[in-house]
């Protein structure tokens, strides 16, 4: 990567300018920050991996138990105190799984992917087959047709090329979405089954060198994941909104809204080549077409298959581990930071990567334990397990003590699996101020300067213009990104209105070994972060960032870059609508928010210049903290009442992707103009109760004057 002279130059002294005028009081770098940086070691995380990735270890199994019982026992021996919270949840695995191509010739899948002879653990026992979790059980015989991506605009081009997939089994490849709105959408349109490969024209041979000579999926390697419909709510199926405790209350299957309605599976590339090489019918447009060595076709048939899923729908004990410090001034209120500890099988990459993060993070917190610092408000670290399929122990957790968390919870830090390149900032814009100052306070591992500066950097070279490089010079924080779901921040964030971040290394390391047997010490330690020096950065940043939000006088929340970036979503939704909602309610709200934005601003620093403290600190703080729950509505997104935060949610046909300003987005994007209008209204009200929420903080540093 290039960058010219002059860009280095403008980057360091803004950087320098910012520090001065964004290290309020509590926010900056101190001895006891500098002191924790220095205690991470890389050759911890690799052993944490190690252990952590010996077995196969999904939900149910005594490998994941064991590993729960062994991060506890770390937990307690640095000097946390760490216990095991159990829920009980429904968690289907496969007892039979059979795909046949019928005609016009025979082909029986082999669903499987064998050992290789250079990764001793991809011949492990106790494997977990290839399949999706929560797929329908069914039998079925049908016609097969192609419809790319399988979502909703890929139907729409079905239709236009006279394509009816009423009664037919589809095929879909992974990409462009969620893997759960492919069969979704599938049924939706009257398909009967629903099959999901992995093309290597994203994830194959078209990337790079396949395992084991490269990182990309080899032509067996086959994508496991869940299809539960977690855009209605994640979580257990049958305890919608309350925690799976032992004796709780249950839905019956029947009962459940996100258990999928047809028999899904996924497959390699080396089972889909026989299956689409037996399609005909119309040559589908280019955009469709993979990198397989065929002329693609749509179909319907001639190729006919018949699909087989049958699950044991049992019910299976999750494994929670949860350590705290106490803090000593605020002891509660809670920073929450945490990671899931399940994977689909050894799961070195995914979650185990970012688990070793924590529990590196929790060791070096319990080394300063022993050298006298104690954390202002308590910190609570979290191993969640049944994160894979479908966010499950997270929120079990979150909906079990949701009373609690909305009365404590001051934040939320996840991360989930880390690699190497750059760092990776999402979460709420009240914390983008916040994270951007961490970033500048890290090194980043290459001695590309600080995290911001290397992600700086890599955007001015990105730039395709002149103009977009001042732009991106002009702004002084780097955007963070808004977050839909996918990871265990969405309970926090989406359902209780916690302000919550998501961070992590990536842009370097091939993914193809995502949630196969193929994702294990041996491949994360040639192709991933080989030396663990990303992840001793992922640790430093995080904690910096934990430890901050804990002993900050005044917790860093900060809210005109929250008012700049929904008046941006404001703006998008004007253009979208085209004049068909009357947008002028959010506006005026937007409006308002930005006044009340600029005055807190302003109340802060004049305080911090004149050295004044806020006349009530702990009532402030809590003003602040609470501030993101103004932001939720009592009665949810129209038909998923789960999702309650009304400024970010997973879209209903993106799955992981965000919308933002979901009701009404969604509602524009339905042509559902009646329901638009009445989301303005309701997102309104919300913006509304931030800004009254921000007056009166600004109100606290009036007090003090008195």
């Amino acid at each position: 990567m290039r960058v010219r002279s002059v860009d280095r130059i403008v980057i360091a002294l803004l950087t320098v300018c910012l520090m001065i005028t964004t290290f309020l009081p509590g926010a900056g770098a101190n001895e006891w920050e500098e002191k924790f940086r220095g205690i991470p070691q890389a050759e911890r995380l690799k052993e944490y991996m190690r252990v952590l990735s010996a077995e196969p270890h999904h939900v149910g199994t005594e490998a994941g138990r064991r590993n729960a019982e062994w991060m506890r026992d770390q937990l307690n021996s640095w000097g946390l105190k760490a216990s095991i919270e159990e829920f009980d949840v429904l968690f289907p695995t496969p007892k039979e799984r059979s795909l046949e191509l019928v005609s016009p010739s025979k082909y029986a899948a082999k669903l499987k992917e064998p050992q290789i002879a250079e990764d001793p653990d991809s011949g492990d026992a106790n494997q977990l087959p290839t399949y999706n979790a929560y797929s329908g059980d069914g039998d079925v015989t049908a016609q097969l047709v192609y419809v790319n991506y399988g979502i909703p605009a890929d139907y729409e081009q079905l239709e236009k090329m006279g394509i009816d997939v009423r009664g037919k089994i589809v095929i879909a490849r992974y990409g462009a979405s969620w893997r759960g709105i492919k069969p979704k959408v599938a049924h939706e349109h009257g398909a009967v089954g629903c099959i999901i490969y992995s093309d290597p024209k994203e994830d194959g041979y078209f990337q790079g060198d396949v395992y084991p000579q490269g990182p990309y999926r080899n032509e067996t390697g086959v994508q496991r994941g869940s299809v539960m419909d977690m855009p209605v709510h994640p979580g257990d199926p049958l305890t919608p909104g309350w925690g799976a405790t032992k004796n709780a209350r249950r839905l019956s299957r029947d009962e459940a809204k996100t258990l999928m309605k047809i028999p899904v599976l996924p497959i390699s590339y080396s089972d889909a080549l026989p299956l689409l090489k037996a399609l005909g019918g119309q040559i589908v447009p280019e955009s469709w077409r993979g990198a397989l060595p065929i002329t693609y076709h749509a179909g319907p048939g001639p190729a006919t298959v018949r699909l087989k899923v049958m699950s044991d729908w049992s019910i299976k004990t999750i494994y929670n581990v949860i350590a705290r410090i106490e803090g000593s001034t605020y002891p509660d209120e809670w920073v929450i930071r945490g990671n899931h500890h399940d994977a689909w099988v050894n799961g070195a990459d995914d979650p185990v990567s970012g688990m070793a993060t924590v529990l590196e993070e929790a060791r070096a917190f319990g080394e300063l334990l022993k050298q006298g610092w104690r954390p202002k408000r308590t910190l609570i670290f979290c191993a969640w397990d049944a994160e894979e399929p479908g966010l499950l122990g997270s929120t079990e957790w979150v909906e079990q003590h949701a009373t609690e968390l909305r009365e404590k919870a001051v934040a939320y830090i996840n991360t989930d699996s880390t690699s190497k390149g750059w760092f990776g900032m999402s979460g709420s814009h009240t914390l983008e101020k916040f994270i951007n100052d961490v970033s500048r306070t890290v090194k980043d591992p290459k001695n590309r300067g600080t995290l911001w500066e290397a992600s700086q950097a890599r955007r001015l070279s990105a730039a395709r213009t002149d103009a977009d490089r001042e732009r991106l010079k002009a702004r002084a924080e780097i955007p963070i990104g808004a977050l839909g779901s996918g990871s265990d921040y969405t309970a926090f964030i989406d359902h209780l209105g916690i302000a919550s971040l998501n961070i992590g290394f990536g842009g370097e390391a091939g993914g193809g070994i995502y949630h196969s047997i193929y994702d294990t010490f041996a491949w994360y330690t040639r192709f991933s972060d080989t030396t663990f020096e990303f992840g001793r950065t992922l640790v430093q940043a995080a904690g910096t960032a934990t430890m901050r939000l804990s002993d900050s006088e005044i917790l860093p929340f900060e809210f005109t870059n929250f008012a700049e970036t929904v008046s941006g979503y404001v703006s998008e939704i004007a253009a979208l609508s085209g004049g068909k909602t009357d947008i002028l309610p959010l506006r005026k709200s937007v409006d308002n928010l930005t006044r009340a934005a600029n005055d807190y601003d302003r109340a802060l620093r004049d305080a911090h210049r004149e050295g004044r403290k806020p006349g009530n600190p702990k009532a402030l703080n809590k003003l602040l903290y609470q501030s993101e729950r103004k932001l939720i509505s009592a009665v949810g997104l129209p038909r998923r009442e789960w999702f309650k935060h009304q400024i970010y949610a997973p879209g209903f046909y993106t799955g992981y992707g965000v919308k933002t300003l979901p009701g009404v987005r969604e509602a524009i994007e339905q042509k559902n103009w009646n329901e638009a209008t009445e989301q303005v209204k309701v997102i309104s009200a919300t913006l509304d109760a931030m800004t009254l929420q921000i007056d009166a903080a600004a109100k606290e540093f009036v007090e003090s004057r008195k």
